[in-house]
C-alpha cells in the first residue's frame, strides 16, 4: 500500500472543497427519482405511470447531457452549472406543486427537468486533470468512483426517508432546495480551464470526438457495464422475492456497493504498475460477475459473492474515467463525459428490460451470466486502449494522437 497519492491529493489546494461540493451537488440528483416516482404513483394510482414518468426523466437527461457538457467546454463550466442548477430547481418546484388532477402533465415536466439536470459529474471528471497530476490524478478518479458508490446508497435513501416521514411532494421540494444551494456552491469551486494554443483550442465536432479508436471503445464499454449493473439490480430484487425475503434486496445492494467502496479505496492507495492496462480491470469485473452465477443457491453465498464482485467495480470505473480523460483534449473533456453519461442512461434502460426477459425466460442466475458476457465484450473492446504509463516512461504525449 502506498498512501502517497492520497497525501498529495489532499494537500493540493482546492481539492477538498471541490470534492465535497461535488458530492453535495450530486446528492439531489440521486435523491429525486424516488419521491418523483411515488408522486406519480399516488396521483395516478399506477406504478406503470410512475415508470413512464421515470422514463421521461431519463430521456431528458440522455438527450441534454452532452449538450450542456459541450456548452461547459466552450463557455465555461461555472455559468452552465449556475444556469442549469437554478433552472432544474425551478422545474422540480413545478413538479412538486403540480395539482394531482393534472398528473398527465408529469411526463412533460419530468422530461424538461431531466433535460435541465446540471452536468455535475461531467464537469468534475473534466476538472481533475486541471487540479492534480501524476499519481494523485489516479487517486482522484478512484476517490470519485468510490464516493459515487456512497452516494448511490445515501441519495435514494434520503429521498425514500422524505417520502416515508412526510410526503412525495416534500421529497421533491427538498431536492429542489438542495440543488439550488449545493450546485451554486459547486459552481463557484470550478477551476480555471487550462491554457491552450490556437490549434489545440479548436473545438471538436461530436463525430470527431466520438468516432475515435480509443474514446469510442471506452464509452461503449462503460455503457455495457451500466447495462450489466442495472440488470443485476433487477436480479437482486427477483432473487429476494423468490426467497420470500424482500428486505434482503436492500441488504444485497448495500453489500455490493460497500464492496465497491472498499475496492475503490484500496485501489487509490495502491502504487500501481509501471504500465496499467484497463482491460485487466475489466476482466476482473467479468470474473466477479461469473462468480455470482455459481452463488445463487442461498442468500449467504450470494451476499459473499456480491461483496467480492463489488471489489472490482470502483477500481475499473475509476481507471476508465482516468483513461477517457487522458485521451481527450481539455477543450472537449466535459463533453466526452457527457456522452459517457448518455451511454450509461441507454445501457441502464436496455439492461433492465433485457434482465426482466431473462429472469422470466431462464431464471435469476442467468442475469449474472449475461452480465459476465457483457463484461467480457467490454474487455475485448478495451484491449487496444493504451495503458496508463508512468510519466518518466512516457516518450510522448497521448493527446497529440487524439486531435
Amino acid at each position: 500500500m502506498d498512501l502517497g497519492g492520497y497525501r498529495e491529493l489532499w494537500r493540493t489546494h482546492g481539492v477538498t472543497a471541490l470534492l465535497l461540493s461535488s458530492l453535495l451537488a450530486r446528492l439531489p440528483v440521486l435523491a429525486t427519482m424516488v419521491p418523483v416516482a411515488f408522486l406519480a404513483k399516488d396521483a395516478s394510482g399506477s406504478f406503470r405511470w410512475a415508470g413512464v414518468v421515470a422514463g421521461a426523466y431519463s430521456v431528458g437527461m440522455a438527450i441534454a447531457g452532452p449538450l450542456w457538457s459541450r456548452a461547459a467546454d466552450r463557455r465555461g463550466a461555472r455559468g452552465v452549472l449556475l444556469i442549469t442548477g437554478l433552472s432544474w430547481s425551478v422545474a422540480l418546484f413545478a413538479i412538486a406543486l403540480l395539482p394531482a388532477g393534472l398528473y398527465r402533465l408529469l411526463p412533460v415536466l419530468t422530461i424538461i427537468a431531466g433535460a435541465l439536470v446540471p452536468p455535475v459529474m461531467q464537469t468534475l471528471r473534466a476538472a481533475w486533470p486541471r487540479v492534480v497530476q501524476g499519481p494523485a490524478l489516479r487517486t482522484a478518479y478512484a476517490v470519485d468512483a468510490t464516493a459515487q458508490e456512497l452516494l448511490f446508497m445515501v441519495g435514494p435513501m434520503l429521498g425514500a426517508t422524505a417520502v416515508s416521514v412526510a410526503s412525495p411532494r416534500l421529497g421533491v421540494l427538498l431536492a429542489a432546495a438542495m440543488s439550488a444551494l449545493f450546485i451554486w456552491w459547486y459552481a463557484l469551486r470550478q477551476p480555471r480551464p487550462l491554457t491552450h494554443d490556437d490549434h489545440a483550442a479548436v473545438p471538436l465536432t461530436a463525430r470527431q470526438l466520438l468516432w475515435h479508436r480509443h474514446r469510442l471503445p471506452l464509452i461503449l464499454a462503460f455503457g455495457l457495464w451500466i447495462m450489466s449493473f442495472n440488470g443485476i439490480s433487477l436480479a437482486i430484487v427477483a432473487f429476494a422475492d423468490d426467497h420470500g425475503q424482500r428486505l434482503i434486496a436492500g441488504i444485497f445492494e448495500a453489500v455490493w456497493a460497500f464492496g465497491s467502496l472498499v475496492g475503490g479505496a484500496v485501489a487509490g492507495a495502491l502504487p500501481g504498475r509501471r504500465t496499467s492496462y484497463l482491460w485487466r480491470r475489466a476482466a476482473l469485473v467479468g470474473v466477479g460477475m461469473l462468480l455470482c452465477v455459481f452463488a445463487t443457491s442461498s442468500p449467504v453465498t450470494l451476499g459473499i459473492a456480491l461483496a467480492l464482485s463489488g471489489l472490482t467495480l470502483a477500481p475499473a470505473i475509476g481507471a476508465l474515467y482516468e483513461r477517457l480523460g487522458a485521451l481527450t483534449p481539455d477543450v472537449a473533456r466535459t463533453e466526452v463525459f457527457g456522452w459517457m453519461g448518455s451511454a450509461a442512461m441507454g445501457g441502464a434502460a436496455i439492461g433492465s428490460a433485457v434482465a426482466g426477459a431473462v429472469i422470466e425466460g431462464f431464471g435469476v442466475q442467468y442475469v449474472w451470466l449475461l452480465a459476465a458476457v457483457l463484461a467480457a465484450i467490454s474487455t475485448v473492446l478495451l484491449l487496444r486502449v493504451p495503458p496508463e504509463v508512468e510519466p518518466e516512461l512516457a516518450t510522448g504525449g497521448l493527446l497529440g494522437e487524439t486531435a
